[in-house]
């Protein structure tokens, strides 16, 4: 992994992460905390930085999580990454969430073919499939969708010639919020062990993005919905 230094943030779900790359040390922290991202991140940050003694000065960039996930919670995440970047001129880099959660699969475990699944509310999950690369990246091998999660076997079939008989890892909360319709496309039985995204997984891909050129400036740090639109559906009584 690249020498360089960076500071990785995410608050794409309901765990906020964070983490850096310093000196060739690798620090992070990770907190479940739904609805406390905006109370919990810059603290976060502070203490990841204290102790390291490292100054945003001494970063050469900054890696935020882009989504999808919880609307809320990415523009927070990037609110964030871009005022740390302005104020310290770092360019930054955006990293999928969906294929965060792959490349912690494949460095965790050592599965090379992920299916990420989110649940996206609204009876729909975010979804992507993965497959490593020659350099162990995570490559997304279909667009990310927002699906019904009746579709998402047949999309599958459909992108990637899905074989039942071959199947690739799951990861994400989806699985188990939908599961009569997604169990079956997954080889690991049960919830997943990883639910949410983590900053190191973050810092993998990232780093390799900047080693190509591919950062940018902070006012161009943007999110990535997947749904273009949210309808909001009265209770009925309401």
């Amino acid at each position: 992994m690249s020498k360089a230094n960076y500071l990785v943030i995410d608050a794409s779900t309901e765990a906020c992460s964070v983490a850096l790359q310093y000196q060739g040390n690798i620090t992070s922290l990770y907190e479940l905390c739904p609805q406390s991202h905006s109370l919990r991140l810059l603290p976060m940050i502070d203490e990841l930085l204290k102790n390291a003694a490292c100054s945003l000065d001494e970063l050469d960039g900054i890696i935020y999580g882009q989504g999808p996930g919880s609307f809320t919670g990415v523009r927070i995440g990037i609110g964030v990454t871009q005022g740390l970047a302005f104020s310290a001129e770092l360019p930054v880099v955006g990293v999928s969430t969906l294929q965060a959660m792959a490349q912690q699969a494949l460095t965790t475990y050592g599965e090379t073919r992920v299916i990420s699944a989110i649940d996206a509310r609204m009876s729909e999950v975010y979804t992507g499939y993965y497959e490593a690369d020659d350099n162990n990246i995570m490559q997304p091998k279909t667009a990310e969708r927002v699906l019904p999660p009746a579709t998402v076997k047949q999309h599958y079939i459909d992108t990637v010639s899905l074989d039942m008989n071959n199947l690739p890892y799951g990861v994400g909360t989806g699985w188990e919020a939908y599961k009569a319709d997604l169990e079956q496309l997954k080889h690991n039985e049960g919830e997943p062990e990883l639910l949410f995204p983590h900053a190191q997984a973050m810092l993998i891909i990232g780093a390799v993005a900047f080693s190509q050129n591919k950062g940018g400036e902070a006012e161009n740090a943007q999110p990535v919905y997947v749904r273009d639109t949210v309808s909001w559906k009265k209770l009925p009584g309401k």
